[in-house]
């Protein structure tokens, strides 16, 4: 009875089998209920839709929404005062995120942590920008079937998200810096103790909530949301982390136009040193200092006025001092790995409602060019005659993939076609690629991403082979 009577904190965990990234789930829900208990409330975990990205099909980006929708009506629904959102692959964390603000019940997230590297002869291995190169090795003829056997045991060597700035850890910083998350929580690798510690003060940061009322609508804003996107931009993260921070701001009816994107990215350097795009992971990023030490170098640029879960401004806290920065993971703003965003908004005869492109993975000399339109009808046809020998493709042509956006296929991470097995095998590592549909976080090269309108709403992309022939 006395348990009763005490404020309720619902926890909404995401537990899967099929979900690498959460196998750790039930450790971090009896964490959270121990900061709960601790501060005087009582825990009652509840489940939610888990989405696994490696295993979903078509795409986990079908299942969004679904996972949206379940986190929403599971608060709305029973009885709670405030709400632990644990989370941590690709689509869970924004999905939780768009649940909460529609649910508007004070809540808080935690998420489960990246991932630690491993080791291949020497080198160091994250999932999965590193399977991603070794691939397109073993397609060139360089690697060959033991290794790459070798390298996928060795590429995902604990539980946790993708080891490098994919969508999850993305994803992770972004909750962080709206303010949605305890400072300093988003990159802790998962096996670190100190995931346990985060999840512990997150349980009473919840039971803390309580009291003071506040929601996700006073802490999602128009300017946390900026704010974010100067992270975004500053990270050079996940192209997805657009689609997933539009979902979360478009429950509020906050809307931020493309030209306003550029208008940050201009602005905002590139500041963190981490793979797909530099030579860092998630662990040394969360060792360097993490979001604290890239918050401090954004200042003059954020809106410092925001609050967090904790009703703290951002400028309380960014006025705290940190005690080191590792300076080759986290750059100072005056001396940036890029003095422009890792990504920006495209507009052209293609994409006349715009596309994204993430300028920061992609090969400079290409980006002024012209060659011809090698064009796929959809997922089938790119399966079927990408490695053809017979395929009338150079290394100057554009690749064009039609049909893979949410209309025509669920938009799955097709964006990042590989280069055809005759050009891999000569030598070729990069081509522009344009579609309509999306690459994961954790992909690299010339590609152009979310052409709208897509090609089976009748987008110009659909008429590419016609309207342009041989030319692109």
């Amino acid at each position: 009875r006395e348990l009763l009577d005490r404020p309720v904190v619902g926890i909404a965990m995401t537990p899967s089998g099929f979900n690498n990234c959460h196998r750790y789930m039930p450790d971090l829900v009896e964490a959270v209920s121990r900061g709960v208990l601790a501060a005087g409330a009582m825990p009652m975990p509840f489940p939610t839709v888990s989405l696994g990205e490696v295993f979903l099909n078509p795409t986990s980006m079908m299942y969004r929404n679904l996972m949206a929708m379940d986190t929403e009506e599971m608060i709305s629904a029973q009885p709670m005062d405030s709400v632990v959102l644990i989370g941590g692959c690709d689509k869970t964390v924004p999905a939780q995120l768009m649940g909460a603000a529609s649910a508007n019940v004070p809540a808080i997230q935690v998420v489960t942590g990246p991932m630690s590297t491993g080791r291949h002869k020497g080198q160091r291995l994250g999932a999965c920008t590193d399977c991603r190169a070794f691939w397109a090795k073993y397609r060139a003829g360089t690697v060959d079937e033991q290794e790459i056997k070798q390298v996928e045991g060795r590429l995902s060597v604990t539980a946790g998200t993708c080891a490098v700035m994919g969508t999850a850890s993305t994803m992770a910083c972004l909750a962080e810096a709206l303010g949605m998350s305890l400072p300093g929580t988003a990159a802790i690798p998962a096996v670190h103790s100190d995931r346990l510690v985060a999840a512990e003060e997150t349980g009473k940061a919840a039971v803390r909530l309580i009291g003071s009322k506040i929601s996700p609508r006073d802490i999602i804003t128009h300017k946390s949301v900026e704010n974010a996107l100067r992270v975004l931009l500053a990270l050079s993260g996940s192209t997805n982390a657009l689609v997933h921070l539009t979902a979360i701001a478009g429950r509020l009816g906050i809307r931020i136009p493309l030209s306003r994107f550029n208008e940050l990215s201009d602005e905002t350097p590139v500041l963190v040193d981490l793979k797909p795009v530099g030579e860092g992971y998630m662990e040394d990023f969360h060792a360097a200092g993490g979001m604290g030490a890239l918050l401090r170098e954004l200042k003059p640029l954020l809106h410092l006025d925001v609050i967090d879960v904790e009703g703290r401004t951002l400028g309380d806290r960014l006025s705290e001092p940190l005690d080191w920065v590792d300076r080759a993971i986290i750059r100072k703003f005056d001396d940036p790995v890029s003095p422009v965003g890792g990504l920006v908004a495209l507009q052209g005869n293609l994409a006349p409602d715009g596309a994204v492109f993430k300028r920061a993975a992609a090969t400079p000399g290409l980006f002024e060019s012209e060659g011809r339109a090698v064009v796929f009808e959809g997922l089938d046809d790119l399966a079927r005659r990408i490695d053809d020998p017979a395929l009338d493709v150079h290394a100057s042509d554009f690749l064009v993939l039609q049909n893979a956006g949410p209309h025509a296929a669920g938009m799955p991470e097709a964006g990042y076609l590989p280069i055809p097995k005759k050009l891999a095998q000569a030598g070729v590592k990069d081509m522009v690629r344009i579609s309509d549909a999306r690459m994961s976080g954790t992909a690299y090269g010339t590609v152009v991403l979310h052409t709208a309108p897509e090609a089976a709403l009748d987008g110009p992309l659909a008429q590419c082979l016609f309207d342009f022939g041989q030319g692109a």
